[in-house]
């Protein structure tokens, strides 16, 4: 079967195209010169009316596959933006640069050429890496900042010994950039909660051919650079409203650097914790977390001194 004419993963990608033509927004590649080009998905009509969400998928597959589930839920609300980070999907770069701060520049050139000048955005996983480096580099032009099971305030021994399971940098590019099936499967082990078991090999494979196979070198390098050096004491605070929202099985970034990252925000954040899921939280709880989502952004205030405290606070 694994020899098979048909892909179920480039099926799936098609459908997933389908779905976001059908919820209002059209495939587009902007060149920011330099020998970068950046995919995204934009509106089809841009309404005024509307305020701007962009939307960061993390390290996996392309954007597609980790924000389908949420545009029934944002594209009544909001003109959604929803692009492909350099090495994913259609976006390359011919650059050097691998750091999440260069992906974020990009971003905002990209939203520069879309004529969108103010947004608020959500970030999944490295998503958020890249996000929190745009709130910091971007005040004036990010609204509202959510950082969805995202460890930014992680640092370099956390990794090497420290509260992840994940034990080098080496073991992080082995699972992130998957090779073969065993270690896609122990990705789901550390992702899910409840992790599907009976995962053919031959599926697992194509998914490997197809999202995988591509720009492996350039993975492995953002997550070089993501991890290099990295202490707390170097990231800047945001200024802008913040939500968090953590699985609280989280294996890949643990429940404790989401309260860690509470505290370094202090009461411009809100925590939210979600049961019965872990790092896959945009697939295990997407109705919980595009509710708080969507919670956050249309209240127009920033957090509440209560609210900002409910870092112990369980939405199942």
């Amino acid at each position: 079967m694994s020899n098979c004419f048909f892909s179920i993963t480039a099926y799936r990608n098609r459908r997933f195209r389908n779905s976001f033509s059908s919820a209002g927004l059209k495939s587009t590649t902007t060149d920011l010169g330099d020998g970068t080009l950046i995919h995204c998905w934009v509106p089809k009509s841009h309404n005024q009316s509307n305020p701007s969400l962009l939307l960061i998928h993390g390290f996996g597959a392309n954007a597609m596959w980790q924000w389908n589930h949420f545009l029934p839920s944002f594209t009544p609300r909001f003109n959604v933006y929803v692009p492909d980070l350099l090495f994913f999907g259609e976006s390359f770069t011919t650059r050097p640069e691998r750091s999440e701060s260069f992906q974020a520049r990009c971003l905002m050139a990209l939203m520069d050429a879309h004529g969108v000048t103010k947004m608020s955005a959500a970030g999944i996983s490295y998503g958020g890496f890249v996000l929190y480096s745009m709130a910091a580099q971007f005040p004036e032009r990010i609204e509202k900042v959510v950082l969805c099971c995202s460890g930014v305030c992680a640092e370099e021994k956390d990794i090497d010994g420290g509260i992840s399971k994940v034990k080098s940098v080496e073991e992080a590019v082995s699972l992130l950039v998957p090779e073969n099936p065993q270690k896609m499967k122990e990705l789901f082990s550390l992702t899910f909660v409840k992790p599907i078991k009976l995962m053919p090999s031959w599926f697992l494979n194509d998914f490997i051919r197809v999202m995988c196979s591509e720009n492996r070198t350039q993975r492995k390098e953002l997550i070089e650079a993501l991890i290099k050096d990295r202490k707390l004491s170097d990231l800047p605070k945001i200024s802008q409203p913040t939500l968090i929202i953590w699985g609280e099985q989280d294996q890949l970034f643990p429940l404790e650097l989401a309260h860690r990252l509470k505290r370094h925000l202090g009461e411009n954040a809100e925590l939210v914790i979600i049961k019965n899921a872990g790092h896959a939280l945009n697939v295990e709880k997407p109705k919980e977390m595009a509710k708080n989502i969507n919670s956050f952004l249309i209240n127009s205030t920033a957090p509440s001194k209560e609210e900002s405290q409910r870092n112990g606070s369980k939405v199942d």
